[in-house]
């Protein structure tokens, strides 16, 4: 709905659940997308929206949800300027910096077809974080982040 006097856009609040604002542009039906159960939520994703410090971003709002720690290093990967809100009661409990960790597990699968993580169903893919570089050209968006694969050294870029 919008405000005509303020010209912004009015998203009701949630009760219970969580909010991942600061998402870089068109990553937010990507992130979503990962979350497990949200799409069974009553949820929000805002695309495209006008911010003053990024100039424009996706918001992400899901009722009676909160991310598990491989969903906050998803959300991380996939854009490392979010920021990851734990609402309670109408009222925000918790707000978290997205935060790419050094060692990431079962949140993405290895390229290398021939490695151990992807012909065994009980070996979780799990991969070494060598680059957190962002690019200096565009310090809200993503830039280069290189992970290796701890069973096959594999590298890839997110």
């Amino acid at each position: 709905m919008m405000d005509a006097d303020k010209k912004t856009c009015i998203v009701q609040k949630i009760r219970n659940g969580t909010v991942v604002d600061h998402i870089e542009t068109g990553k937010g039906l990507q992130i979503l997308s990962a979350l497990t159960g949200a799409l069974d939520r009553t949820m929000v994703l805002a695309i495209n929206v006008s911010s003053a410090r990024m100039g424009r971003k996706d918001i992400i709002k899901i009722e009676d949800k909160y991310l598990e720690p491989k969903e906050q290093n998803y959300v991380a990967l996939i854009s490392p300027n979010a920021t990851i809100v734990t609402i309670k009661d109408f009222n925000v409990v918790k707000k978290d910096k997205a935060q790419l960790p050094e060692q990431i597990k079962g949140v993405i699968k290895c390229k290398n077809p021939a490695c151990v993580s992807n012909r065994e169903p009980d070996i979780e893919c799990e991969f070494r974080m060598i680059s957190k570089k962002l690019s200096a050209e565009k310090p809200n968006a993503c830039g280069a982040r290189r992970l290796k694969c701890i069973y096959c050294e594999h590298e890839t870029e997110v």
